[in-house]
Parts: C-alpha cells; sequence; structure tokens
C-alpha cells in the first residue's frame, strides 16, 4: 500500500496516526535486539515504520535487509530511505529496481548528508543535487508506483540561505511528486504550526507529519539537539539539572514529549512521527499516555498479513505456526503461489515445499534464558513448572511462544496451567467460538458485520509412557481428531484430511476458512517444534550439564500432539483432557497402529 493511502483514510476518519524510525545497528547482536523490539513494537499497529540510509549507501545491504524483513516477515508498512550522496544516477536506478522486486513500495527521497569526515556537501558526476531530483527521478523511472515522502524543517535547514528559499525547495520537492513531508525534530510545537501555516501559504497541501525524538538520556539530548534541533532554555535547564541521573532525565522526556505530542494532536496535526533510536519504552509510555493505542486491530485475517505484493491472495494458513509467523513466512517466501478459499494439498507444485526453518532470527542470551526458564532444570517437573508459569503469565516466553497468552486464550488460562502440571506441555490453543461477531475483541476478524467460529484447538508435547492411555481417551470421544508425532517419525491419527479449525461468515461473501491442521504441514511442523527445544533451550545450559540431558531426553523421546474438538458448540476439549490425564484408570490402553 502506498502510505499517502493509509494516511488519508486515517485523516479521513479523524484517527491520529504515529510512525516509527529505526537505523541499521552496527553490530550482528544490535540487528537481533533490533528485530525483536520492531517485533515488539509492531504490536502497538503504527502506520508505517521507516529505516534510515546511511551516507552514500554505507549501510545499503543492511537497510535493504532490515526494510524488507520488517516488510515482508513482520508485516509492517515499510518505508526506505534514500538520498543522493556518492549516489551516480545508475545506482540510484538500480536500488528502485531492487525495491520493486522486494515488494517495498514507500520511499523517503533525501539529499542526505555530507559523508562522515568530509565539509560541505556537493554532488557526484552524473547524480542529483537536491531531494527534488531525486523524486523527479523516481517519477519519471517509475511513474506513480512508489509512494514518496520529503523531509521539511520547521527551523529551516541549517544550509538554506533564508526561511523563503527553504520552503520553494520543500514545494519544488511536492510539485515534482512527493505525497506528503515528515519533519526534522524539535521541542517547539509553535515551530510546527509556524511552518504548516508557511506551508500553506506557498500552496503545499499534502500532508506535514511532525518529527520527534523522545530524551532517553543525558547524552541523548546532546546529540540530538547537535544535529539541528532546538530546545528552548526552559528544556535545557531541566535537563542540565538532572544530567547526572539519566532516571530523572528519562521520565522528565516522558513528561515534556507527551504534553507536546497532545499541543500538536489538538492543534490539528494528522499524526506523529517518532525518531526512535532503536529504543522503545519511551514511545511505549507516551502513546500510552497519550490514549492512542487502538485497543484492537481491526484485523482482516486471524494473523497479521505480510503487507509486500507477494502475497496479495494468501488468506489460508496451517495453524501450527500461528505463534511463529516469522517462521512460516520465511519458510514461503518463494513460493509462486499462494493458497486462496481453501487449503488443498500442501504437496502441490503450485505451493511449493515449506522450506527450512532456520532464520536470522536468534534465540534470547542464554544469561536472559537462564534467568526466564530457571538457572538449573533438576527435573520434569521444573519443566513443566515453566509451561505452567508461562500461561500463568509468571514466565515472558517460552521457545515457541515469544508473547504473553493473547486474550482469546483468558478464558483457557487455569485450564491450560493444569495440563501442564500433569504433563501437557502446551505450545497452541484456541477456544471454541460460535459464532462470536467479528469485532469481537478477543476473537475477531475481517472487519465488521460478520461472525466467526472455532473448534478447539490444542498442541502439546507429552511423554512416551503418557501417550497409550491419552490416545485411547481421543479415540472414545467422537468428536475429536488428533495427530501425534515423535522426532524419528513415528506417528498416530484418526483422521488424515485438511480440517478447518476458524471461519467466518461475513455479508455478501463466500465462507472463509483461514486456518486449518494439515497432516502433511504438521510433519514439517514437528522439525521445527522439536528442534526448538535444543537450539533454543537446551543450548543455554553447559554441555553436559544435568538440565541440558533432561531437555534432550525430551526432545528425544516426547510425542508432539495436536488435537482438535469439532463440536465447536458443546464440546469441552480442555476440560476432557484434563479427566483423561487425571483419570486413575484411564478408558482403554489400547492404542491404534501407527501411520505409515
Amino acid at each position: 500500500m502506498k502510505l499517502i493511502d493509509k494516511l488519508r483514510s486515517a485523516i479521513a476518519e479523524g484517527r491520529p496516526f504515529y510512525s516509527f524510525e529505526y537505523f541499521p545497528p552496527k553490530t550482528e547482536a544490535g540487528i537481533e535486539n533490533l528485530y525483536a523490539r520492531i517485533e515488539r513494537m509492531g504490536r502497538l499497529e503504527p502506520a508505517f515504520v521507516d529505516v534510515t540510509w546511511g551516507a552514500g549507501g554505507s549501510t545499503a545491504e543492511l537497510t535493504f535487509e532490515l526494510a524488507n524483513t520488517i516488510e515482508n516477515v513482520l508485516g509492517l508498512e515499510t518505508m526506505m530511505h534514500l538520498t543522493c550522496t556518492n549516489m551516480p544516477r545508475r545506482r540510484i536506478a538500480a536500488v528502485l529496481d531492487d525495491c520493486r522486486a522486494r515488494g517495498i513500495g514507500n520511499i523517503l527521497a533525501l539529499r542526505g548528508d555530507p559523508p562522515r569526515g568530509r565539509g560541505a556537501w556537493s554532488p557526484i558526476a552524473d547524480g542529483f543535487s537536491h531531494a527534488s531530483d531525486l523524486v523527479r527521478f523516481i517519477r519519471e523511472e517509475h511513474g506513480d508506483h512508489f509512494g514518496i515522502c520529503v523531509g521539511g524543517y520547521p527551523e529551516g535547514h541549517p544550509e538554506a540561505p533564508s526561511r523563503e528559499r527553504d520552503l520553494d525547495h520543500l514545494a519544488a520537492k511536492v510539485e515534482t511528486g512527493a505525497d506528503f513531508v515528515i519533519t526534522q525534530m524539535f521541542y517547539e510545537p509553535e515551530l510546527y504550526f509556524r511552518f504548516l501555516e508557511e506551508c500553506r501559504e506557498r500552496g503545499i497541501d499534502c500532508p506535514i507529519v511532525p518529527g520527534l525524538a523522545p530524551i532517553n538520556g543525558y547524552q541523548s539530548f546532546q546529540r540530538i539537539t547537535g544535529f539541528g534541533a532546538s530546545a528552548p532554555p526552559e528544556i535545557v535547564s531541566e535537563i542540565e539539572a538532572r544530567r547526572y541521573h539519566d532516571a530523572s532525565v528519562r521520565e522528565y522526556g516522558q513528561d515534556l514529549l507527551t504534553g507536546i505530542c497532545r499541543r500538536l494532536l489538538d492543534g490539528g496535526a494528522p499524526g506523529l512521527h517518532f525518531y526512535t533510536l532503536n529504543l522503545e519504552r519511551s514511545v511505549q509510555v507516551i502513546l500510552d499516555r497519550l490514549g492512542i493505542v487502538p485497543e484492537r486491530t481491526e484485523r482482516v485475517l486471524p494473523w497479521r498479513s505480510a503487507t509486500a505484493v507477494q502475497r496479495p491472495r494468501e488468506d489460508v494458513r496451517p495453524i501450527f505456526w500461528a505463534n511463529r509467523p516469522k517462521s512460516y513466512l520465511a519458510r514461503t517466501r518463494d513460493w509462486d503461489e499462494f493458497p486462496n478459499g481453501r487449503w488443498g494439498d500442501a504437496g502441490s507444485p503450485a505451493f511449493g515445499d515449506l522450506g527450512d526453518h532456520h532464520l536470522a532470527f536468534r534465540p534470547i542470551k542464554a544469561d536472559m534464558a537462564r534467568e526466564r526458564w530457571g538457572r538449573e532444570l533438576p527435573s520434569i517437573d521444573q519443566v513443566r513448572e515453566v509451561f505452567a508459569g508461562f500461561c500463568r503469565g509468571d514466565v515472558d516466553g517460552i521457545p515457541w511462544y515469544d508473547w504473553p497468552l493473547d486474550l482469546e486464550s483468558e478464558p483457557l488460562r487455569n485450564a491450560l496451567v493444569r495440563l501442564n502440571l500433569a504433563g501437557l506441555l502446551t505450545i497452541n490453543s484456541q477456544p471454541r467460538v460460535n459464532g462470536a461477531p467479528s469485532d469481537d475483541p478477543a476473537v475477531g476478524w475481517g472487519g465488521t458485520g460478520g461472525r466467526v467460529y472455532q473448534k478447539a484447538y490444542l498442541e502439546f508435547f507429552v511423554a512416551p509412557e503418557q501417550v497409550p492411555p491419552l490416545l485411547a481417551a481421543l479415540e472414545a470421544n467422537e468428536s475429536l481428531t488428533y495427530h501425534a508425532i515423535d522426532r524419528s517419525g513415528t506417528a498416530y491419527s484418526n483422521c488424515d484430511t485438511v480440517n478447518a479449525v476458524t471461519w467466518g461468515v461475513f455479508p455478501g461473501e463466500e465462507i472463509r476458512q483461514p486456518t486449518i491442521v494439515d497432516p502433511r504441514s504438521f510433519e514439517v511442523w514437528k522439525d521445527e517444534a522439536f528442534d526448538l527445544w535444543l537450539s533454543s533451550w537446551a543450548a543455554v545450559y553447559e554441555e553436559g550439564s544435568e538440565s541440558r540431558r533432561l531437555l534432550q531426553r525430551i526432545h528425544d523421546t516426547y510425542f508432539l500432539v495436536n488435537v482438535v474438538d469439532n463440536d465447536y458448540v458443546d464440546g469441552d476439549l480442555l476440560g476432557y483432557l484434563l479427566e483423561a490425564i487425571q483419570a486413575d484408570e484411564p478408558p482403554s490402553m489400547t492404542i491404534v497402529a501407527p501411520v505409515t
């Protein structure tokens, strides 16, 4: 989507929007931490994020990687910076072609700063002298394909000979094809309002979004003001008085920015753009205080759709990757066709293979992981307690699920805790739903005016000695279908067809069924699910330690099981499982034959 369309829609509805800027980190650890941070901040539902471009394309490869991953894997609308510095026309043309190929459809066109260590900025041979030249080139070469944003300077560009000339340059950027403007950072709302009035007098009538930089510490504030953003004397004085207490500076900065943002929004600013400096806490606090984060997202589908053009018709996915969408998107990034309307044969050449699950997203650091899951794991009871603690909300995440339980899982919380303590180590679940409104805050999707349905679903690891009585109990209930498989591929099942577990009915449309249980996909998913025991958990403990041996034993011997209760009206899947695993005498010890 071109961002201007999204912004105009928000403006027409009177709905303030906000967006976040990030820059490419210098280290591998920084890159992985940034991905995790962007994913967390993505849950605030920004209108878009943008990624900076180093002078002369010094971060070009990493900028492309970040923008491509954020757009196509994290599913956030992404704008990529592009500058004129040290960039000949042919190189800019290649960059734009690459953006089209990767589905990056929005560009922030800037002249750029001179390379580090250089003096005044100067163009290169066969290059561009102004951002307006870059905007014109993009429009001449690609027509209306790209959304284009440009920068504006409420305090005037430091190199402009006069304020009038600076406004002339901005008008030229808009006249040659820019869709909207983001301003340089500032700390006086009056600067924005004066700038906005001057722009309107010049006939610049596109959206002008104020740019804001949260104050996270004394040194951070010094760097920000060193980049050209001035601050009133009273703000400088308050910061100086707190210079040796970064926590105090941060708290003052949060109060200050919250007030500035309120004045901007109350005065008619259409939205807010945050120069995050790759930090999240202050932005989160400010948005929470403003009360403009939506309570729920209008989900078109039960998952966050990838925004790029490669997946325009995808509307069905296996439920196994519900909590690991990055992995699923990475596995399917090279598919030339996506299922639409229903999921057929997972082995279809149209879909392609579900690729390798190893990603460039590393697990959390070992010391953080041990703090989260236990310095030691002396017994299986401790492992069960980790899973139960996650369901209670006492543990931040598990390798199969990096986030707290979703709102829809609240009614299941107590039962999930009991199941985990009894040995069913749960990694995925959904409650039964019979005709809930499609705008329900917990389970709704697809907009308003429809009804959504779900079959209760549970996925878990279980010890091999618990498998025979468990499967016997599942066989005894006619409404249940299941698949069970161990790491080596020994499998049991009473269903060999695709089973829709989520569907919706909407006015004037065919029934949509976005999540399914597919036996062949489950066989692919089990490799990833078992691998996480070792790659993301056992690896944080010393080689040869009891903790590592315990997790290796679970990996080697446990079964992965999924169960669907097809009675979405009266079924009680979790209650039935609790009775089954806690019964003194299970219904039968007979087990069905392995699936070949």
